[in-house]
């Protein structure tokens, strides 16, 4: 990513230029241009001072625009909190698909794979904080005495949502296969019963 900014200070944020300037980053990414600062600054009529108070580097902002359209996981904690969790992860992928393409998905996988700091960049901004769902749910299952107290929740969540991206990257199917959903449906109780209280 060209024309890495450090943040200065500024003026406060108008209210409006957040999203212009991800709509032209997101357009930049969709036709396959660089993003750069003055690009953006072209594309958004935002100015270069306005940018630089929002993004810390393009990267940051490169990050931003591959998570538009991305929505947390929203999962109970009342009721059956494995079958919660498979309607959570298999019951809303047509939801999301009309606000997170596959081609955008596929885009993020791509430049995360050739840019280490990219890929870094999205997991602290994005990633990281959509997982709170997940957390609090393995949580809810280790007060309960449902699931062992000794696990490691990120390595948990990890593992379910590896399911899912073997899929996509391996595989090379998508979730409107009912093979597929089957297998991340079987892959999470997988997981489900190995951090159960009493496994082995």
């Amino acid at each position: 990513m060209a024309d890495d900014i450090p943040r200065g200070p500024g003026r406060p944020r108008a209210q409006g230029h957040d999203e212009r300037i991800v709509d032209a980053a997101v357009e930049l990414l969709e036709r396959g241009e660089e993003i750069t600062v003055s690009r953006v600054v072209e594309r958004s009529g935002v100015s270069r001072a306005a940018i630089y108070r929002r993004w810390p580097s393009m990267t940051d902002l490169v990050a931003t625009a591959l998570d538009r359209g991305r929505t947390p996981h929203t999962i109970p904690l009342e009721g059956d909190l494995l079958q919660n969790v498979l309607d959570a992860y298999t019951t809303s992928s047509s939801a999301t698909r009309e606000t997170y393409s596959e081609e955008r998905f596929r885009l993020r996988m791509r430049l995360a794979m050739t840019d280490r700091k990219l890929a870094q960049a999205y997991w602290r901004s994005h990633v990281s904080r959509r997982r709170g769902g997940m957390v609090a749910v393995l949580r809810a299952g280790i007060e309960r005495g449902l699931l062992r107290p000794d696990i490691d929740v990120d390595a948990c969540i990890d593992l379910v949502n590896g399911v899912f991206y073997y899929q996509f990257v391996v595989r090379g199917v998508t979730l409107d296969d009912p093979e597929a959903l089957a297998r991340c449906r079987e892959g999470i109780r997988v997981a489900w019963r190995g951090m159960a209280v009493g496994a082995a």
